[in-house]
Parts: structure tokens; sequence; C-alpha cells
């Protein structure tokens, strides 16, 4: 009997032949633009400290990874959905960003100044450990190139493929160095504020700074935090006050700078 041509299977039986190899991304995009035909596909493993490493890109748009290098990767990654993941230690497995992203993540400024940019529509991610402290992320996503969200049949075939997906990961990166020592973010806010600008933010002040940023609400923030919504508006103000702002646009531009600094020596 012969196989059928061009087959998905086929070509999962290529990436598994090239399992440690140079070639192995390369092999599985096009296996996985086979299965779910992403518009771009972007390999990034996360640690407890510093920026993610990004293994692998390829896109059909060059807007999407446009800012990737020095806006992403220079600090704003800190703000995105999927680090939260990495802190958060998910299990393995895939998850869809409007999933897990802030309920106000579209009318947050990290939204509007870097992820609108890329013209990203839909996002689905695997996430795997290849080894204790590294989160290896696969995303794949739909950008302005398709205009197209994943379509329903497309995310069950995800979450039918995202145990194939880990143990690929848990198999072929099982060599990524592992973390240093964790990044304290919020204390790392506090003290590149103060020492540059002579702002003293306390803890709580610090942490809603970075959760407005984030793309979280004022209840969202009450309900992680413990706090009312009544406590979330008295620390918001206070924050605003004390930074001399008065737009979540003046806290992004003020904090991302900071959040460019850290884990560099300069920053301490």
């Amino acid at each position: 009997m012969r196989p059928l041509p061009n087959s998905a299977e086929s070509r999962l039986a290529d990436v598994i032949r090239r399992l440690g190899g140079p070639d192995f991304e390369s092999v599985l995009h096009d296996w996985l633009r086979r299965c779910l035909a992403p518009d771009n596909l972007i390999v990034l493993a996360y640690r407890d400290a510093g920026p993610p490493q990004v293994l692998y890109r390829q896109s059909d748009s060059p807007q999407v990874f446009a800012q990737l290098d020095q806006t992403y990767l220079a600090g704003a990654y800190l703000l995105d959905p999927y680090h939260a993941l990495h802190g958060a230690r998910v299990a393995a497995g895939v998850y869809r960003l409007r999933d897990v992203a802030p309920d106000a993540f579209q009318r947050s400024q990290y939204f509007t100044e870097y992820y609108q940019q890329t013209t990203l529509l839909d996002e689905v991610t695997f996430i795997a450990y290849p080894k204790p402290g590294v989160s290896l992320n696969i995303c794949l996503g739909r950008d302005a190139t398709s205009s197209r969200a994943f379509s329903n049949a497309e995310i069950a075939m995800a979450q039918r493929l995202a145990p194939i997906l880990t143990a690929l990961i848990e198999q072929h990166w099982a060599g990524l160095a592992a973390a240093g020592g964790a990044d304290d973010i919020t204390a790392g806010v506090q003290d590149a504020l103060a020492l540059r600008h002579g702002i003293r933010l306390s803890q709580r002040q610090a942490e809603v700074a970075l959760m407005i940023l984030q793309g979280h609400s004022t209840p969202s923030i009450g309900l992680r935090l413990g706090l009312s919504a009544q406590t979330v508006k008295v620390f918001r103000r206070q924050l605003y006050a004390k930074c001399n702002i008065s737009s979540q646009a003046e806290l992004f531009a003020l904090l991302v700078p900071r959040l460019n600094l850290l884990g560099k020596p300069e920053a301490a």
C-alpha cells in the first residue's frame, strides 16, 4: 500500500528523524504548517531571570517581528501573558492567548504600543519544560497575512497535538542552559524608579503599576491581590500622583525603559 503524499504523518516522521539536529526547527515548522497553517511561528525559551531566548522565528510578514528585538526582548516581555504563564509554572500543554490574557489586555498600553503593531489576530502556544527553570514556548500566530483566527477545529487539533509537542520539546531542547536566580520584577521597578527618578513606590503601588500595564482591570487586580476595587483605585491614584502622570500611556512611557534595564548591572 502506497503512503499518501505530503501527509502530516510523513512530516511528523521527518521531525522525529531530525530530533537533535540543526534543521529540526524548520522541519517542525513545516509539519505544524501542514497541521495548523499558522502565518508565523516563533520558539522562545523563558527562564526565571533575563529576557527570553529566541531559538527560531519565521513569518510570512516582516511586520510581525519588526519590534521583537528592540521592544519585546528589551523588556516588554515582562508584560506578556505568556511570560506570566512561565512564572506561574502552568502545566505543559497548549494555551490560546485569548484564554490566558488579562481581562483588559486589549485596552492595555502594552497591547497598543507593541502587540497591536505585530498585526497578530490570534495566537496559540505549546508550552513544555525541557529542564527545571526553563519553559519552552512554540508560538503559532495568525496575523494580517490571512486575517483569520484559528477555527474551533484547528484549536481541537492543537489540543490533540499537545502531548506530541511536549515530548518533542523535552527531547530536542533538553540541553538548554538552566536559569540563574529569579528576577524580582516588582523590586526591580521600585529600585530603578528610585535611583533614576527619585520616585519611591511601595510594593503594592509597584505591583498595581505592573498589573495595569499587563492589561488587568481594576476588578482583576483586586481579585489577584486580595483587595477591594476601591482600594485598588486608591493605590492607582497614589501611583499616578507619585509619578506625576495622569494616564496609562504616561505610565507605560515611564516604566518600560526601566523594564529594559532589569537584570543589567547599571539598573541595580
